[in-house]
């Protein structure tokens, strides 16, 4: 499965004329005065795009990032920030409250954009991702594209767990198929950077549908397609990359924030994390342990766990994939191992009514 989606799943490319629609670029920044000016900088630097708008929401930071912000926008007119003090309306969370507030702003600004993207503030992009990620959402026709970003890494943890993002997906869902069918379950969405067609965004009523999701993402993906209208993921490489977390803890905390909520409850987590341990864990041990053809059957299930894991990364990071990125496809079956913790913490810490992001509770349903 790995193998086919590489091969076939759409990818970016440079624009070869500029784009004619209106685009109005939003950002939701909560405490981004590190991360923030760096994506500013890259928005003034976007080519093939020259109806372009950007909003910046300081979400009540408390570290200088509307300051950080204007002064990376160094009086760009197309760039416009604001700063909010308001809390997130009950059941809301936080990035959803300000992606709504985002996306009244984008109408009020440009009334006339058909495009409008959301882009988180620890994202990079490349000079042409704006206009090539709007002009295959039109090449796709679709309502929603999420050009998946490459999951930049620093710490150890972080090189366990953050490639197995795009390999959850890209083993197991034809993207071909994804992408053209209509079915909820088979969406595939990354909130770090999401180009709408900004008439189906409004016809679901915009972020206000997934008002307490933790989710919001796949969420949003999945209430496009309840409507008839399409989702569709595509391979960023070269054009949009993301370090979500620069810390143990951080990371520890963000995937805290949704895991609970990614298999369906409890039930669901358990039966998927003793599927992962089936798949990924039995065969190496059955490979160290065993012998004659078990032995046999388990290096080959190692094997093919670590090609997976190998060619998911390397679409996802296309030219800047490298050795790091084989040991750590080695490493597989102690990702997997990570990520089961990861999934039984956030269920512990939902338990414990102790689920937090960014100094925020994270509303539970």
């Amino acid at each position: 499965m790995t193998l086919l989606n590489s091969r076939s799943m759409p990818r970016l490319r440079a624009a070869d004329h500029d784009l004619a629609e209106r685009v109005v670029v939003c950002i939701p920044a909560r405490d981004e005065r590190a991360t923030l000016p760096l994506l500013i900088g890259d928005l003034t630097r976007q080519r093939s795009c020259p109806n372009m708008r950007v909003i910046v929401l300081d979400d009540d930071s408390s570290d200088g990032t509307a300051a950080a912000a204007r002064a990376a926008a160094a009086g760009d007119p197309r760039i416009h920030v604001v700063t909010s003090k308001a809390a997130p309306p009950s059941g809301w969370t936080g990035k959803a409250a300000a992606c709504a507030e985002l996306a009244r702003m984008a109408d009020q600004a440009d009334p006339r954009a058909s495009i409008v993207v959301f882009v988180d503030a620890d994202v990079r992009l490349a000079p042409d991702a704006v206009a090539a990620a709007s002009r295959m959402l039109r090449e796709l026709d679709a309502a929603l594209l999420c050009p998946w970003p490459e999951q930049l890494t620093g710490s150890v943890a972080e090189r366990l767990v953050q490639p197995l993002l795009g390999w959850s997906w890209m083993s197991t869902l034809p993207v071909s198929v994804a992408n053209s069918t209509l079915l909820p379950s088979m969406a595939v969405a990354c909130g770090q950077f999401m180009v709408f067609d900004a008439g189906s965004y409004r016809a679901i009523g915009g972020h206000s549908c997934v008002a307490a999701s933790a989710t919001e993402d796949l969420d949003l993906a999945r209430a496009l397609r309840r409507r008839g209208l399409s989702s569709a993921v595509a391979s960023g490489a070269g054009f949009v990359s993301c370090r979500m977390y620069d810390s143990t803890a951080d990371l520890r905390s963000g995937y805290s924030r949704w895991l609970w909520n990614e298999f369906g409850g409890s039930v669901g987590s358990a039966a998927a994390t003793l599927a992962l341990s089936t798949l990924y864990l039995v065969p190496p041990i059955a490979a160290l342990t065993a012998t004659g053809t078990t032995r046999r059957l388990g290096c080959a299930g190692y094997l093919a766990g670590t090609v997976s894991r190998m060619v998911a990364r390397r679409r996802e990071a296309g030219p800047q994939f490298g050795v790091d990125d084989v040991v750590d496809a080695a490493l597989h079956p102690v990702s997997i191992l990570a990520f089961s913790a990861l999934v039984a913490e956030s269920h512990i810490r939902r338990h414990r009514g102790s689920l937090t992001w960014k100094s925020r509770t994270v509303p539970l349903p």
